[in-house]
């Protein structure tokens, strides 16, 4: 029997992870694999784990009855008379390992991205845009994106982006219920996920993307491009989620339709992409108002 733990690991790494092993919690992986399957697993990890940290415990003939393994930067493992202990470290070794796979590649991007973003004159972003996707799951690895929805203002008017995408499978029924699309809708209107990533970028130029739970979409999105061989986003990007938790304390969830009901903002189509964006847009306007995002959004 294995047990290993991931934090901050690319996604790919996770879910490549299930095919061996379940898991049980985030990060945390149980498996019942021979001693060669489990030095491979230990292998792949090494070889894509990027930036993250993984520590694998598994049975074997000691007096403990268990050893492990870790590459936490900041102990050591050491053996003593066939114990094996965690030695602290004062000082952590060598340098951070970049990840070298596609998705480790993404995420350094989009830190980079973030970081850069933060530090920008906020003059310089033309426009804000809200985004928002329908997807068939919560799996950004197993899932896919079937209608992307985007809105920005500009000066009393608003340009809008919608589109449905065709996909390989079905839509799972509980997602059909909940957005109103089904396997006929995107045949007949939807487009290939290339064509409408390409305009997507078009329409996003380098304007500053809002999203509320953005983080969730972003994993799609970045996925798409990636999937499609496009270049990832450079965009700054704001989720209003975490502001929202910040101020509104006392809220029952923090469900999108309980948050937009609190700021008194009508949303005709839930789930809907595009009506989620115009929602989100609104959300962050209310939230400028109140003092609860420290800056303005400029207008042209």
């Amino acid at each position: 029997m294995i047990v290993i733990t991931l934090t901050k690991v690319p996604a790919s790494l996770r879910g490549d992870l299930t095919k061996w092993c379940q898991e049980i919690q985030t990060g945390v992986y149980v498996g019942n694999v021979s001693a060669k399957i489990r030095d491979l697993l230990w292998k792949r990890i090494m070889d894509n784990i990027g930036n993250g940290e993984a520590t694998i415990a598994y049975n074997t003939n000691t007096e403990l009855g268990y050893t492990f393994r870790t590459t936490r930067r900041d102990q050591d493992v050491v053996d003593l008379d066939g114990i094996t202990l965690i030695k602290q470290l004062n000082e952590v070794p060598g340098e951070i390992k970049h990840g070298f796979s596609n998705a480790a590649k993404y995420h350094q991007a989009r830190l980079k991205t973030v970081k850069e973003g933060r530090t920008k004159n906020k003059s310089e972003n033309k426009n804000f845009i809200a985004l928002d996707l329908e997807t068939t799951g919560l799996d950004p690895l197993s899932s896919e994106i079937i209608a992307v929805g985007a809105v920005k203002k500009v000066g009393n008017d608003e340009e809008i982006f919608s589109r449905y995408i065709k996909i390989s499978g079905n839509i799972p029924h509980v997602i059909s219920k909940l957005t109103g699309l089904n396997d006929e809708i995107l045949q007949e209107q939807g487009e290939d996920l290339s064509d409408v990533l390409d305009d997507l970028l078009v329409f996003l130029s380098d304007d500053t993307i809002i999203g509320y739970n953005l983080k969730f979409d972003m994993q799609f999105l970045e996925g798409a491009l990636e999937k499609t061989n496009k270049s990832p986003l450079k965009n700054r990007f704001i989720d209003l989620m975490p502001r929202v938790k910040k101020v509104e304390l006392f809220l029952d969830n923090y469900r999108l339709e309980t948050v937009l009901d609190k700021y008194g903002i009508e949303n005709r189509s839930p789930h809907n992409a595009l009506e989620d964006s115009k929602a989100t847009l609104e959300l962050a306007f209310k939230l400028i108002e109140n003092g609860n995002l420290g800056f303005e959004i400029p207008v042209m």
